[in-house]
């Protein structure tokens, strides 16, 4: 029998669709697709018969041994949406067992009751206001917000003024950027961030790593989801928005807005591969082209080029792109490459030369590929935006990537004549991009720092270990990382890192084994001796991490 692992609502333009609605996800446990689908469908139509939601729409998604079925519902109803789909699950799974699909009463009693509770007409009212006039509107359980930043204006829910009291011309919107991707995200937002401020307007800035306006810090922790998203679309000190957008906020929740300005594709990698029913690079490429339909036609989708598959998916998805690669065009269009030492932009047909790669600090005089990668796609990005070229040079130039700027991304220190590469590399995509930059470091010897969190699969953690061992290490720390066991059992990860790297050719005095992330940085630091490069991908210590470092200093 098929069963039940998760149930949710997703307010926001999603996977499914542009409505709002409520998803319920299966694992098929060998039982075909088509049929459980067919079973929903069936009972799902009884449910919303009953219910008088006539205009609903049903769909579904299947991959591997995972299937997704959504329901749109109302924004102002979506808890009781929810339960109308898991009511037609609960008769689905009888049906599926061979049994006469059940009554409805006394359960859609219950139902009736809860979508009564949390009817709010006052809310349909003022969202359809609010798109007749052509601005934001944001809601979650406690507040709604019309327009965006500087021109913001919030309410309780409880509370919702009618929309002939909005003071609707203090209302508007200000530009916003969402930036989606496996790797890089992070860093092409604070590049961008950089070259906003420099334009003369405030960024706010969600990202994994926390929320800032200006140079002000007003959050900490991982808000590349919706949540974060608002509270920048919030905050009235805003001029332009730019929003990191990460996987897993696209298929709980959606997103935060149904339109945007810009929107950048970094790239497209293996990483949480079996979550949320993504099990293969097109079902990752899926969830993160939903960025590119809050769009308005003709505004490009700024993608990577260096993966030819998500070129052609993200044309065929939007049909306008501006591509970013280090290498030049082979085609027309809107572009950032290198030539020359140089970035090189062409929009709207018209090619100009900007500053020398040497002059971005991020890129660490151009040995950080990735990074010059990032400032290529910050900088379609201004572009899109039309920033001007000036700048997006002094952006560019005023981005110093160190712990204050960047934490946690291509962070390079000297400590008592020991280089130290701080990084959040966390897959093998990054760690292959970490590696590169860190074998054109000179050192006498490396040191690499490998771990890795418990919800990827053995591949995963064997491509990992390979990636590291590309850096040809005198040393690698093999780290237990106890908050992200995530099911597996304590040192489980770690043999499958070690097997690998003996397979790869690792010797046993190569290894050694940490308890901890802060335990394996110390080990490093014991072991090092001027002249040495330690590689510390960090990924859920780096306070603790960075204040060991400087006490050794």
């Amino acid at each position: 029998m098929p069963r039940r692992v998760d149930s949710r609502r997703i307010p926001g333009l999603n996977v499914f669709g542009r409505e709002p609605g409520a998803v319920l996800d299966v694992k098929l446990d060998g039982v075909e697709a088509a049929r459980v689908v067919a079973t929903w469908k069936g009972q799902a139509l009884r449910v919303l018969d009953a219910v008088g939601w006539t205009a609903s729409e049903l769909r579904a998604r299947a991959s591997g041994p995972d299937l997704s079925l959504f329901l749109t519902a109302g924004r102002d109803v979506l808890y009781a949406a929810t339960e109308v789909n898991e009511l037609a699950w609960a008769c689905a799974e009888g049906v599926l067992a061979g049994e006469q699909a059940p009554e409805l009463s006394p359960a859609i009693d219950d139902v009736r009751s809860s979508i009564e509770a949390e009817r709010n007409p006052h809310l349909l009212v003022l969202e359809a206001e609010a798109a007749r006039r052509g601005v934001a509107f944001l809601a979650d359980d406690r507040e709604v917000s019309l327009g965006m930043g500087e021109g913001s204006l919030a309410f309780p829910v409880a509370d919702l003024p009618d929309p002939g009291a909005v003071p609707w011309t203090e209302v508007r919107d200000v530009p916003v950027v969402m930036i989606t991707g496996t790797n890089g995200k992070t860093t092409t937002a604070r590049l961008l961030g950089a070259i906003v401020a420099a334009a003369g307007r405030t960024p706010g800035i969600s990202t994994t790593d926390g929320l800032k306006v200006g140079a002000e810090a007003i959050g900490s922790g991982d808000y590349s989801g919706p949540e974060g998203a608002r509270r920048i679309l919030r905050d009235r000190r805003v001029g332009t928005a730019i929003l990191e957008t990460a996987r897993g906020g696209i298929q709980r929740r959606g997103l935060a807005l149904s339109r945007v300005d810009a929107a950048a594709i970094t790239n497209v990698a293996e990483d949480h591969l079996g979550e949320f029913g993504t099990h293969t690079l097109d079902d990752v490429a899926e969830v993160k082209l939903v960025v590119a339909r809050a769009l308005p036609p003709g505004a490009p989708l700024v993608v990577g080029a260096k993966d030819p598959a998500l070129l052609a998916r993200a044309r065929a998805a939007h049909g306008v792109v501006a591509r970013f690669s280090l290498e030049a065009p082979d085609a027309d269009g809107d572009a950032a490459w290198v030539e020359d030492g140089r970035i090189v932009l062409r929009r709207s047909g018209k090619r100009r030369a900007l500053l020398p790669v040497h002059e971005i600090p991020a890129t660490f005089d151009g040995l950080a590929r990735h990074n010059v990668e990032n400032a290529l796609a910050a900088s379609l990005l201004a572009a899109s935006l039309s920033l001007s070229d000036d700048a997006i040079e002094q952006g560019l130039r005023s981005f110093a990537s160190g712990l204050e700027e960047n934490p946690g991304r291509a962070n390079l220190l000297e400590v008592s004549g020991v280089k130290v590469l701080l990084d959040f590399a966390h897959n093998p995509h990054g760690m292959e991009a970490l590696v590169e930059f860190a074998r054109a470091i000179p050192a006498e010897r490396r040191l690499v720092v490998l771990g890795q969190a418990g919800d990827r699969d053995d591949a995963a953690l064997r491509a990992m270990a390979r990636a590291a061992w590309g850096l040809a290490p005198d040393l690698v720390v093999v780290k237990e990382m106890e908050t992200y066991l995530r099911g597996r059992a304590h040192g489980e990860i770690p043999r499958i890192l070690e097997d690998e790297l003996r397979r790869q050719g690792a010797t046993a005095d190569q290894i050694v084994h940490a308890p901890s992330e802060v335990d394996a940085v110390a080990r490093a630091l014991a072991w090092a001796r001027p002249g040495d490069l330690l590689v510390l991908p960090t990924h859920s210590n780096r306070r603790e991490v960075t204040e060991l470092i400087r006490s050794r200093a």
